[in-house]
Parts: structure tokens; sequence; C-alpha cells
């Protein structure tokens, strides 16, 4: 792996390189959202509906991290679905390190749904080190997500609002916020103006017409401008990180 910027080609990226440039900011006082995503060259988000078509063992490297050191990790129901999740898997050495940091021994994946529709008896629930967090509304069904163990947040009457979401997240103390999808989750938090920072791998793949891109749903009021912080490459992927530019 090289850092093509901000420094030279040759530095080969050590993990404390990786964590300089990918730790949360200090002494948070609001919830700061990390969005991860994977790519094609011509911008899908997946291949045969799934992303590990798309991933390398370098953007997995940052994946991991991002999990490392968050306090939680957000994903959208769909995605959590597709994708199988489980509850956070970390070794005892992996443990070891984010209590050196600060942060509790697991992280919680936080599921959003509108509906409530998820399965109690999934790994989600039964696989799992800590409880999951379900975001959900108030007209979605609840009991039996509660039954099964989750922390259910409600967001919402018949829509999940990701501000009061966030808020309540940082009300458990949980600050740093590590997205993993999927595009409509995305799409919404930009809506929502609440992306800090985008993690992206762009996988040197023509993936072809038919899948999703990494944003969907609803349009945002207007475009975000976010600075190129850092860019990475290995093996023909290239991992670009932009940040949130703030006015003035």
């Amino acid at each position: 792996m090289q850092l093509l910027w901000p420094t030279t080609p040759a530095d080969p990226v050590s993990d404390a390189d990786l964590k300089r440039l990918y730790g949360y900011p200090e002494n948070l006082t609001r919830p700061w959202v990390q969005v991860n995503f994977v790519s094609s060259a011509d911008g899908a988000v997946a291949v045969d509906e799934r992303s590990e078509g798309l991933s390398h063992p370098a953007d997995k490297r940052i994946f991991l991290l991002g999990r490392l050191l968050s306090d939680v990790i957000l994903v959208g129901a769909g995605t959590a679905r597709a994708e199988g999740y489980r509850g956070a898997r970390i070794s005892p050495e992996r443990a070891a390190r984010r209590v050196s940091l600060g942060l509790s021994e697991v992280p919680p994946i936080a599921v959003v749904t509108r509906s409530g529709e998820l399965d109690p008896a999934g790994p989600l629930f039964t696989d799992t080190k800590v409880p999951p967090i379900v975001v959900t509304t108030e007209n979605a069904p609840r009991a039996a997500l509660e039954r099964a163990g989750a922390d259910v947040l409600v967001a919402g009457t018949d829509d999940v609002d990701l501000h009061v979401a966030l808020k309540l997240l940082a009300g458990r103390g949980l600050y740093r916020v590590d997205c993993e999808g999927g595009p409509t989750l995305f799409g919404d938090l930009i809506a929502a103006d609440l992306v800090d920072q985008l993690c992206l791998t762009i996988a040197p793949l023509l993936a072809g017409a038919g899948e999703r891109r990494i944003a969907d749903g609803r349009p945002a009021p207007e475009p975000r401008r976010m600075d190129l912080a850092s860019m990475l490459f290995e093996d023909g992927f290239t991992m670009l990180r932009y940040r949130r530019r703030e006015s003035g």
C-alpha cells in the first residue's frame, strides 16, 4: 500500500500512519459520522448484490480500522440482511487495543430500519457479544426485537429522523459513528447533511449496468463540498478519504 497524497508515493503506510489518517477527531461534543464504501470504477456498489466482489485486502484493512476506532457501527437494514450481518468480531488483541484507546471492547451494531423488519432469530441477535441497537419508528413493531435483546431507539413516527437517531446514540456515549452503508442510508445521511467523512475505495473493475450506486433515495437539498484528505493505492485499488469542508 502506498500513500500517494499528501506525501510521496514511495513512503510505505504503517498501521500508525493509517490510525493518524483515519482516526476520529479528539474531544467530540457531537456525533461524527464516517461512511465507508467500495465501488467499481463505473460506480457500482456491489457485484451480485454483495460488496465482497469489489473488495481487496487493502480495503479490508481500512474497513477493519474503521470498526476498531469507532464507538458504534451504523448500517441500514437492507445491507444488514443482504450481507448477513452479525455482531462485530473482535480478537482479544483488538479488544485490548480498543480499551487502551478508551473505547468499549466491542462496538455495537446499530441497524436503521423504518419498518422494524428484522429477524430476531438472525445472527445479528444470536451471534454477537453485545446487544445490537435497532433505530426505528413509533409505528414499527418492536416487542419481538426487544425480547431478542435489542436496544431499541425510536427516532421518528413514520420514518427515521437521522438527526434524532444520532442524538440518541450520543446520549449513550456513542459519538464515533462508522457507517457501512447501504446506499439508501448513505443517501439519507447526505440529504440530512450529516456526513463528516467518506472513505471510498475504487476497485479497478467495470461492473456494468444494473447494480446500484453508492448513494440512493432522497435527493440532497444542495451538494456538500468535501475536501480530499488522503489517497492510498495498492494493486490497482485506490482508497480515497474525503472530509467535510466547514463553512468559513
